[in-house]
């Protein structure tokens, strides 16, 4: 795996992590990606030499540091920025195609809801329409096209550090 690629994926799972839409080993898996591609430190060598079965205990400990060592954002869990971050990729996979956009839109309702981030605000709205659908002029592709769009907006959208999250600037 290519540094770059490594680097992001590190920053992917741990956004998702922050959510708990993945495991702790994952982590410890790309720490080892990031070594085998070359990168270094000694938070990430930790990180990296965890065992499976102890990762949920003995990621948090460590993941805000090896973060900092790549120059990676650390979100804590739950926080806003976490949820920001989590947004950012999954509207990513869906514009790559490894997401259906009605999955995004439903992800967004049942993890973010009505009252959350601004962010996610339309996504929200958009999955109530799916509940809806056949009292509207709207088709499905109508829709997905709209969340399609919605998504694009996401990704193009810078990040922001709200809510008081910390986060560690790359």
């Amino acid at each position: 795996m290519e540094r770059n690629e490594a680097l992001a994926r590190m920053q992917e799972e741990a956004a998702l992590w922050s959510l708990g839409q993945t495991r702790a080993s994952e982590l410890v898996d790309t720490a080892c990606d990031l070594l085998v591609a070359g990168l270094d430190g000694p938070n990430l060598a930790m990180l990296a030499g965890i065992h499976g079965r102890h990762a949920d205990e003995e990621v948090p400990e460590l993941l805000e540091a090896a973060l900092a060592d790549l120059g990676l954002n650390y979100y804590p869990r739950g926080s806003q920025t976490g949820q920001e971050a989590v947004l950012r990729v999954l509207a990513s996979r869906v514009l790559a195609g490894l997401m259906s956009p009605m999955d995004l839109a439903t992800w967004a309702h049942s993890t973010i809801g009505h009252d959350g981030l601004a962010l996610a605000n339309r996504l929200v709205e958009l999955d109530d329409v799916y509940d809806t659908l056949e009292y509207t002029d709207m088709t499905e592709q109508d829709l997905e096209g709209e969340i399609l769009a919605e998504a694009r907006r996401i990704v193009g959208t810078p990040g922001q550090d709200a809510g008081g999250a910390q986060a560690v600037a790359p």
